[in-house]
């Protein structure tokens, strides 16, 4: 394996506009046509540079508090700050020691975790 293709973390039935606003704004995300069968079932396709989020709709719908995606890129901080003018929370994470991270949420409740590069 060479890289990660894509995550899929999972919304609730009716969340794609929500989810549009949150990862095109907030992530600065651009939205990408997905599949035909998956996109009829629901659901949303997301591309910020080598980053591919598969947003999936699932009727008895969770939100993921441990397991996440580790989605790494330049400027944390300005990254950081975006999401809180989204109304995100933002947790910032010092662990392991050394290492400059946060956590949030997408607007459905899934972690999010933005690692800085080198870290």
């Amino acid at each position: 394996m060479t890289a990660v293709d894509h995550v899929r973390p999972a919304a609730p039935a009716g969340a794609e506009d929500l989810l549009h606003r949150s990862c095109g704004g907030a992530l600065g995300m651009t939205g990408i046509p997905g599949p035909p069968a998956p996109t009829a079932r629901g659901g949303s396709w997301f591309q910020g540079g080598a980053v591919r989020l598969h947003l999936g709709i699932e009727a008895d719908f969770r939100p993921a508090r441990r397991a996440h995606p580790g989605l790494r890129g330049t400027g944390v901080d300005a990254c950081a700050a975006r999401l809180r003018g989204h109304g995100a929370p933002v947790v910032r994470d010092d662990h392991p020691p050394g290492h400059r991270r946060f956590s949030s949420e997408d607007p459905v409740g899934n972690r999010l975790e933005f690692p800085e590069p080198g870290a």
